[in-house]
């Protein structure tokens, strides 16, 4: 008998009593306001489902309080905080109705009565789909006549599930479901939950039925963590305030446990600089939470794949074991702070990973290499080499370092010859030791990535003291393992010629003709993926050629370098291109072109030249030159001052002597003697190394800047000086171009000598032929031509062909 009204109960009715947990939670005092995210749900329960998932202490429920609050509903809310994976249907289907009343819905039948739905009255009849054995046998006759009630509503009803965490299948959310699909259009349904509920959001999704707020949606902003920490009389500079968020990735509680623990501290800025997983308060509050209770596998996978920054499936098995590993896809879909990234990758979330890792450095020091190792050797079979690298570092494993280095031709990325660099960290490796770990000699991979460490750093005697270990180290490598050899082969090729190129163009030269007969040795499309090496094989042996006289094949190998550079994304290479291009045309006594190309090479992007490196004296040669050919003295003699800087850091024989041509050339100048037309005499020490096609060549040089000069003398100061060569006999009228040609013009007007067609030009250049009419015709223009032939001419006239 019901002692309130003396009726008898239905026996099939669930528990009448009201039950504890319903209706909106009080406003906190500590909440911290975030209305950027309470106006996207009110937006959000516009539409039927509303998903707030998020990690334990995300600030859900937190949010959600704060948004009921705000009055800002379609319609009354109900509230129901429930059990988490423990609710039992029984009782929640109980604290649903209870919900619903304390809102304000009106559900007349509730008491019972004759016209309560487990009666068996027509609402009975709409049990479909709904398990009628479960636990209360009127449960499905009660959530069809809740879903009736609903739906016959004008006004909608917000019903917030806090803490919603049924198993798929389970009674709990097929009968949620179905009062999901029943009671439409007028229910709006908000869950709060730590994973995705089981509510076929994918069919929500899909059908643009569903708002969903996840970990990176919850996570606080600078401005609410500012307003956090006043909250506890903590005020610190934005800078700190965003350092601290960024460490904690915007975890509420973990920046509410920061603040609490920072209240009491002396210097709170000191504090954040060390706060981090390790803290004692974030570590008990997430051990509690999160890793208690776990069964031992999924403990040990947690523990074992926290050494990763990014974790799939496959790579978790790997570090785990198979056991551990077949409850990754569950540990996946329960969200405890594994955060989905695309493409089957998931990484942990911050705070959690460092407790994890510290975790396992105190329970299982040992494990923690041996899980590095494994992680850099997945990594690097699948083709994730900068992951792999930073895992093989971890493990101090410097065998498995280097064998990735090499395996994949990334000695290059060691040497910062493309964007893509490895690690700083392995600049501090050390030439290779006569013995590693385990007692057994290095392999030679090792000592070639120890090499160009060494080089890297600026160490010349060490790198070529540990390329020569790695020729006896290869020495012992099976000849069957041809692919292997090959590899380490071009490694070491790499290596000397960014050890030579700047102190001895032929060793350097050598080195890229061995690397480029190395290239049809190793595979095809890993080679395509390191552009930076055809690029730096083709920019040494462009300067080699150069230093030998080879003109027209020192400027063939240059510009298919400096192609190359823009394929492999590496500036420095494009800038020494572009200087010993300069370089080439100085040679020619093509001021103006050396001109255009040194302004280029100091063009940004492209970096700066370092003190030590060779171009820099190059190109401080080049704009003395171009200088002197303008009757600039006084420029002149400062570049030429430059140069010898940095020639005394960068030794370079032949820059030096061009130099000291230059010198004289000026000297003759400034004693009012004009300079000779011919070069009279070679500058001590050069007959024994200069070429005589060079020495030829630089004559010719010099006798176009030695008529430049004389005729700058003779002309007014404000006229100008042709910078394009020394002015001939056959001139003409003498008059200069309207304006300077480009560099592009040049290799069209070049061309158009030659007799090729617009077609030829522009598949030789690879340009679009309408390209290059606009080049033909701004050629025409500067020099005042209307035709081919006319063109050619008068470039011949004004030498600049």
């Amino acid at each position: 008998m019901d002692e309130s009204n003396n009726t008898r109960r239905p026996r099939s009715a669930p528990v009448a009593a009201p039950p504890a947990r319903v209706g909106v939670p009080p406003l906190p005092t500590w909440l911290v306001p975030r209305p950027r995210l309470t106006e996207r749900l009110s937006r959000g329960v516009l539409r039927p489902v509303t998903a707030l998932v998020g990690p334990v202490g995300a600030g859900k429920s937190a949010l959600a309080v704060e948004w009921a609050h705000t009055g800002s509903a379609p319609g009354p809310v109900a509230w129901v905080t429930c059990d988490g994976p423990e609710e039992r249907a029984d009782v929640f289907w109980t604290r649903v109705p209870a919900a619903l009343r304390e809102a304000g819905v009106d559900l007349p039948w509730l008491a019972g009565g004759p016209s309560a739905p487990w009666t068996g009255g027509p609402a009975g009849d709409r049990g479909e789909g709904l398990d009628p054995s479960s636990a209360a046998a009127g449960r499905p006759l009660l959530v069809a006549a809740i879903a009736d009630a609903i739906a016959a509503r004008e006004e909608p009803v917000v019903l917030v599930l806090d803490d919603f965490q049924p198993e798929t299948g389970s009674p709990v959310a097929r009968t949620t479901a179905y009062l999901l699909r029943h009671a439409a259009p007028a229910l709006r349904l908000v869950v709060l939950a730590r994973r995705d509920p089981p509510l076929h959001l994918h069919r929500l999704r899909l059908s643009g039925e569903l708002t969903e707020l996840r970990t990176a949606d919850l996570a606080f902003d600078d401005r609410e963590t500012a307003a956090l920490l006043a909250q506890h009389g903590i005020v610190l500079p934005r800078q700190v305030a965003g350092t601290l968020r960024r460490r904690t990735d915007g975890w509420a509680a973990g920046l509410r446990l920061a603040a609490m623990s920072m209240a009491e501290h002396p210097h709170p800025e000191r504090f954040v600089a060390r706060f981090a997983g390790d803290d004692e308060a974030v570590v008990s509050y997430l051990v509690e939470e999160v890793l208690d209770g776990r069964s031992p596998a999924v403990r040990n996978l947690l523990l074992a794949t926290s050494v990763l920054d990014h974790v799939n499936a496959e790579l978790a098995t790997e570090l785990a074991g198979a056991e551990a590993g077949a409850h990754f896809a569950a540990l996946a879909e329960q969200n405890t702070f594994l955060q989905h990234v695309g493409n089957g990758w998931y990484r942990f979330h911050r705070m959690f990973a460092d407790v994890l890792r510290v975790r396992l450095r105190h329970e299982a020091p040992d494990l923690v290499p041996l899980l590095h190792r494994r992680a850099a050797g997945w990594l690097g079979e699948h083709g994730l080499l900068d992951e792999a690298v930073r895992h093989a570092l971890a493990a101090d494993d410097g065998d498995c370092l280097g064998r990735l280095v090499v395996r994949h031709l990334a000695i290059g990325r060691v040497l910062a010859l493309s964007e893509g660099r490895l690690p700083d960290e392995l600049t501090r490796l050390t030439p290779a030791a006569p013995q590693n770990r385990s007692g057994q000699p290095p392999a030679p991979e090792t000592a070639l990535v120890a090499a160009a460490a060494a080089l890297r750093r600026g160490e010349r005697p060490a790198c070529a003291q540990a390329l020569e270990y790695s020729d006896r180290l290869l020495d012992a490598v099976p000849r069957q393992d041809a692919g292997r050899i090959a590899r380490c082969r071009l490694s070491h090729a790499v290596v000397r010629m960014v050890m030579d190129r700047d102190r001895d163009p032929r060793a350097a030269g050598e080195a890229a003709a061995a690397a480029e007969d190395l290239f049809a040795q190793v595979p095809a499309d890993l080679l395509a993926d390191r552009p930076e090496l055809r690029a730096l094989a083709l920019c040494v042996r462009g300067r080699a050629e150069l230093r030998t006289g080879a003109l027209k094949a020192a400027e063939s190998s240059l510009t298919a370098g400096l192609r190359a550079t823009g394929a492999a994304g590496d500036g420095t290479l494009r800038r020494d291109c572009l200087v010993e291009l300069a370089l080439l045309e100085v040679i020619r006594g093509r001021f103006r072109a050396a001109d255009e190309l040194a302004g280029q090479a100091r063009r940004p992007p492209l970096p700066g030249c370092a003190p030590g490196n060779s171009s820099l004296a190059t190109l401080h040669l080049v704009r003395a030159w171009v200088a002197a050919a303008g009757s600039q003295p006084d420029r002149a003699r400062n570049e030429l001052g430059d140069a010898r800087a940095a020639l005394r850091i960068a030794p370079d024989p032949f820059v030096a002597w061009l130099g000291s041509l230059a010198d004289r050339l000026l000297g003759a100048a400034e004693s009012g003697t004009p300079p000779a037309a011919g070069l009279a005499g070679t500058v001590p020490g050069a007959a024994g190394w200069l070429a005589e096609d060079l020495r030829r060549s630089v004559g010719q040089a010099w006798a176009a800047a030695a008529g430049a000069m004389r005729a700058g003398a003779l002309r007014s100061p404000r006229a100008g000086v042709l910078l394009s060569g020394v002015p001939s006999q056959g001139r003409g009228d003498g008059r200069p171009p309207v304006a300077p040609l480009s560099a592009r013009e040049h290799d069209v007007l070049r061309r158009l000598a030659e007799m090729m067609t617009t077609q030829e030009i522009a598949a030789e250049l690879y340009l679009s032929v309408n390209t290059v009419k606009t080049h033909l015709k701004s050629v025409y223009r500067k020099l005042a031509v209307s035709r081919r032939s006319a063109a050619v001419r008068r470039a011949r006239e004004l030498e600049l062909l």
